[in-house]
């Protein structure tokens, strides 16, 4: 009877162990998938550097079939649970001077970015030609009839000179180019042959240089904005054909307060430009310049691993020419976030506080120094808190410098209306 009871004892205790065992299963598979997503999908090192990341868990990190500059970094839990492999890029060197000088942008499009569509008063009545066509805003026109559109004069001159002849419309809407063709309209108001088209073909605007590089022949290379500029009416980031760097001086600061952002004024210098734009990408504006500012010191960059929460100083210039140091607070740390958005700050100098009321428009690209190094660039502001904001990775921008090195090429960006109607 004793042997009885102890064989039932163990059998029952069967169930609990099968338990226990799968929730520990369910927990190590939900632990896997969740560093799976969390961690980088690309990985940053410099020469001499192990490569580490940032977890609650011991993540190891092992190269492998690596080249001079790329190759792969394979991610496993504990050391021995495979978790991804990831592209690994080496930097061949990694100190920048600091930036956080006001800078101006003046430049043409490539093309003529749709910015508005309008009815047109016709003999038969009000129409749209371009939107019957299928043409939308934030489409970037780039030809008509085969002839290359420059802007918004080329476009008006063709249109008119059709006489109300059909003209062929070559348009880039996201990744892809398209054709159509669009029915010119007279215009019995302005008495002219139109298609109802508002377009922009050029702009200029402020932004904060983040840091300066020396490219592999000698040249001054700059990043900004530390994001995309885009069209204020559309959101869209725009083709860039040719574009030069603009001194300015700042001359006033709007100051911010909840749900109204401020804003950095300036004076423009249009008597010569003291650099050129190469690119307008997700992670910023990218050029060169013809000399660095006077007192410019240099830092090392700060890979994402090296981030961490607390105190840190962001570099930017509330009055004229020169930056200053003001205290922020690294609230929140967003690795893979596919906006770029992967620091939260928190304005927490009383100056900066008392001046701008926390982040205002055209301190994007204020870079952010922490332990002396640069680890980011101010983004965004929240517009319903303006003393916090977002940053994008040092590391993120630093890439676009390395892919550019000597680019010749520019791509886009724009700022404020220049807009002209066909």
């Amino acid at each position: 009877m004793k042997h009885l009871f102890e064989k039932r004892k163990i059998q029952s205790g069967f169930p609990a162990i099968a338990a226990v065992i799968f929730s520990i299963f369910l927990l190590l598979t939900g632990t896997v998938q969740y560093y799976a997503h969390a961690l980088p999908d690309h990985l940053y090192t410099v020469p001499d550097q192990p490569v580490n990341v940032s977890a609650a868990l011991p993540v190891t990190v092992t190269r492998r079939n690596t080249v001079p500059q790329t190759g792969e970094a394979e991610l496993r839990l504990f050391g021995m649970i495979p978790l991804k492999t990831v592209p690994l890029t080496t930097f061949d060197k990694n100190e920048v001077w600091l930036g956080g000088e006001p800078f101006g942008i003046r430049m043409l499009m490539a093309g003529a970015m749709v910015v508005s569509l309008s009815e047109l008063n016709s003999a038969s009545g009000k129409c749209c030609p371009a939107a019957e066509a299928g043409i939308e805003v934030g489409d970037i026109i780039r030809a008509v009839n085969g002839h290359p559109v420059a802007g918004n004069a080329d476009l008006q001159q063709i249109v008119t000179a059709s006489e109300g002849t059909p003209v062929r419309i070559t348009f880039i809407r996201g990744q892809a180019e398209l054709c159509v063709s669009v029915q010119p309209v007279w215009n019995t108001v302005y008495h002219r042959w139109q298609i109802g088209l508002w377009v922009r073909d050029s702009t200029a605007g402020i932004g904060t240089v983040t840091y300066y590089t020396e490219s592999a022949t000698g040249q001054i290379q700059f990043a900004g904005l530390g994001h995309a500029v885009c069209d204020s009416d559309t959101g869209e980031q725009i083709p860039l054909a040719s574009g030069d760097v603009i001194s300015v001086s700042v001359t006033d600061v709007i100051k911010g307060s909840a749900g109204v952002p401020g804003e950095l004024r300036g004076a423009f210098d249009t008597g010569r430009s003291i650099g050129t734009l190469l690119a307008n990408t997700a992670s910023g504006v990218f050029g060169t310049m013809e000399r660095l500012p006077d007192g410019t010191r240099r830092l090392p960059i700060g890979l994402r691993q090296d981030v961490k929460r607390g105190a840190a100083v962001i570099c930017t210039t509330l009055h004229g020419t020169v930056p200053r140091s003001y205290d922020v607070e690294i609230e929140e740390i967003r690795g893979n976030d596919p906006a770029l958005r992967n620091l939260v700050i928190r304005v927490t100098d009383p100056a900066l506080l008392r001046e701008a009321g926390g982040i205002v428009q055209g301190m994007s690209g204020s870079p952010i120094v922490q332990n002396g190094r640069l680890i980011g660039a101010v983004t965004h502001v929240f517009v319903k808190d303006p003393t916090r904001g977002y940053g994008i990775f040092a590391e993120n921008m630093f890439a676009q410098t390395a892919s550019l090195a000597d680019a010749k090429s520019p791509a886009a960006a724009a700022m404020s209306p220049a807009a002209g109607e066909s």
